[in-house]
């Protein structure tokens, strides 16, 4: 029976499984070529070499992407760990504001609560009560209560200043918090395409090496099918 020598193992094997190096797949090749610095195109091997080279690129094909989703997922979180992130940015020191921006601030809270509407009711009837039941002879402001109405004209006339100018400070800072939050959502937007072209870089990465393995694999069988007549 005819032999030859391998130049993998240096072992003498059926010349029937003498396979040239040129024919083996370059993904094989390379795998065969790390064990093997001196394998070169010329060089030839066994097939139940190159089988188990191929085996072994299945193998290595499982670990690796295994390995990828790991990796994947360690990128997520450092993404997430190390990035700066916009929501930080969100929670501001507390702004100094002046006298007149504070008194603004509680005159509008205080002018706009059920203690105020109480509290301003019952001076409003005390002072009738006084000027028409106590000082019925010498009320200091008589019906039609004069400087009541003078009283409550100049409260309105400043009240109303002052409340918008807490209401317009208010609204700057939901304008700013609309920003924000807009700068959020964009950001969230671009990280989830960002997402999804790393998963569709992945399922084509997966798809080309699952073809690559079913060519091996096809290859196997073939190299089976051939043996089956040389048997019989």
């Amino acid at each position: 029976m005819e032999t030859f020598i391998s130049d993998l193992s240096s072992k003498e094997f059926p010349a029937r499984e003498k396979i040239s190096a040129k024919t083996i797949r370059p993904s094989i090749l390379h795998i065969i070529k790390s064990d093997h610095p001196d394998f070169k195109e010329e060089s030839y091997c066994s097939l139940t070499e190159l089988n188990v080279y191929r085996q072994k690129y299945i193998q290595d094909f499982l670990l690796r992407e295994v390995g990828e989703l790991t990796e994947l997922e360690d990128t997520v979180l450092n993404a997430l760990k190390n990035r700066e992130s916009l929501v930080n940015k969100i929670e501001e020191p507390e702004e100094k504001l002046g006298f007149g921006q504070r008194l603004a601030d509680r005159v509008a809270s205080f002018g706009g609560s059920w203690t105020f509407i109480v509290l301003f009711g019952f001076f409003l009837l005390l002072w009738m009560i006084v000027n028409s039941v106590f000082l019925v002879t010498k009320p200091f402001d008589p019906y039609p209560y004069i400087l009541l109405n003078l009283i409550l004209s100049t409260l309105a006339a400043l009240q109303a200043p002052v409340i918008m100018m807490s209401q317009n400070r208010q609204e700057e800072k939901d304008r700013d918090r609309a920003r924000k939050d807009y700068m959020i959502n964009l950001k969230s937007e671009l990280e989830i395409r960002m997402l999804h072209e790393k998963i569709d870089h992945l399922i084509i990465h997966q798809q080309h090496e699952l073809l690559e393995i079913q060519k091996v694999q096809i290859e196997m069988m073939n190299d089976i099918l051939n043996k089956l007549p040389e048997k019989n």
